[in-house]
């Protein structure tokens, strides 16, 4: 009666093995399925990582059945679990290596020259011209997006250090320990000049005031002229309110480095947070001077480059003192490529892009013919397009 017993327990035990045993194997051909043809971990991992697992589970869902089908007495059951175990452990093993390669490769840049999807940063200054070359690119390579950040010259560049992202707009080359810092990253940065900028003076339409001479520009950023009166003795206008874009931009760097000589500013002048809010400031100010890029001011009606927005006036600058119209001049750009007016600096794309992405895809686009006439239609001197030199009348 108990050999019974113990036979009809055995026998309940052998197919409740048997059971669990056919789930696992299901279980693990769903695993060996999923690796081999699923769309998400496609898109996650490398073919070579997912072909690899797939094997392992198929191999190791045949072994499962050969298991199954040799498990006939208790003992061969006891060596089938002892087997099995070994080889679970094994499996975990290569499901740990296939996770840990599939976070790597999510570190891992997965866009080309015109697809994909990136970040990049730009100084504010140049937030019209990026734009508008972004909306051309996209239009081009539908499969491409570029999200731009456009914040401070010195956080574009902190971005770029930190390598959030592989592309930088900025108006100044990197330092040596910028470009070691970088090097211990194994990225090997690559500066191109895409164009020439200028930085314009501008005032509310009820100020007469139309020139101005570098020499007083420094001394008003410095502080040592703070009144109109001190410029103009006919001036009713008070005290110079000179306002920045923001206090970390490249057109505060470029008053600081290239006008006073590394002197620091006045403390009596403001930034307004971005280009937008200082023409509107100034617009509404009458004793306001606003130091701005010149592609922010331009007249979007007229395609020649020939005036600028109506709702400011552009002051003429020279080089020395006094202001005359003779030896004056305004931001136009043809005075930028000839370098007459005083005020400009270069504008370069900073490159980290080892894989040869989409990062420098956009790099070549801007570089290249059709990338550079958006840079000429913009106000500023493209790096590598031929501008038509044109006599310009002023309006005094």
């Amino acid at each position: 009666m108990e050999n019974g017993n113990n036979r009809t327990a055995r026998s309940r035990g052998a197919l409740m093995m048997y059971i669990f045993g056919i789930f696992m194997l299901v279980f693990y051909l769903g695993m060996a399925y999923m690796f081999l043809f699923s769309r998400v971990l496609a898109e996650r991992m490398s073919p070579t990582v997912r072909y690899v697992m797939g094997c392992v589970f198929l191999l190791y869902s045949l072994y499962r059945l050969y298991l199954q089908v040799k498990a006939t007495h208790r003992d061969n059951e006891e060596n089938s679990n002892a087997m099995s175990s070994n080889a679970a452990i094994v499996l975990m093993l290569c499901v740990a290596v296939a996770v840990s390669s599939c976070r790597n490769r999510s570190k891992q840049p997965t866009d080309t020259v015109s697809s994909g999807v990136i970040k990049i940063s730009a100084d504010e200054s140049f937030r019209p011209l990026i734009q508008q070359e972004i909306d051309v690119f996209e239009g081009l390579y539908p499969a491409a997006g570029i999200i731009p950040e456009y914040t401070s010259e010195v956080e574009a560049i902190n971005l770029l250090i930190k390598d959030s992202v592989r592309l930088a707009v900025s108006t100044r080359k990197l330092t040596q320990p910028e470009i070691n810092t970088l090097n211990e990253k194994k990225l090997f940065p690559k500066e191109i000049k895409i164009a020439t900028d200028g930085i314009a003076l501008i005032t509310n339409k009820q100020n007469t005031d139309s020139m101005l001479s570098l020499p007083n520009l420094t001394k008003i950023l410095t502080g040592k002229i703070t009144k109109w009166k001190e410029l103009d003795p006919q001036s009713k206008l008070g005290d110079i309110q000179v306002v920045f874009d923001n206090a970390n931009s490249s057109t505060v760097r470029y008053a600081i480095d290239s006008l006073c000589g590394g002197a620091p500013l006045y403390e009596g002048l403001s930034a307004q947070g971005n280009n937008p809010q200082v023409i509107d400031y100034v617009a509404k100010t009458p004793n306001a001077l606003g130091v701005i890029g010149v592609s922010w001011i331009g007249n979007k009606g007229d395609s020649t480059n020939l005036s600028f927005s109506d709702r400011i006036n552009v002051m003429r600058l020279s080089r020395e003192d006094p202001a005359m119209v003779a030896n004056s001049c305004k931001p136009f750009q043809a005075y930028l490529a000839l370098g007459r007016y005083p005020l400009t600096r270069d504008v370069y794309i900073l490159l980290t892009d080892p894989k040869s992405g989409l990062a420098s895809g956009f790099t070549t686009f801007i570089s290249s013919d059709r990338g550079q006439r958006i840079i000429l239609k913009s106000g500023i001197v493209p790096a590598t397009q031929s501008i038509r030199l044109v006599n310009v009348r002023e309006n005094l």
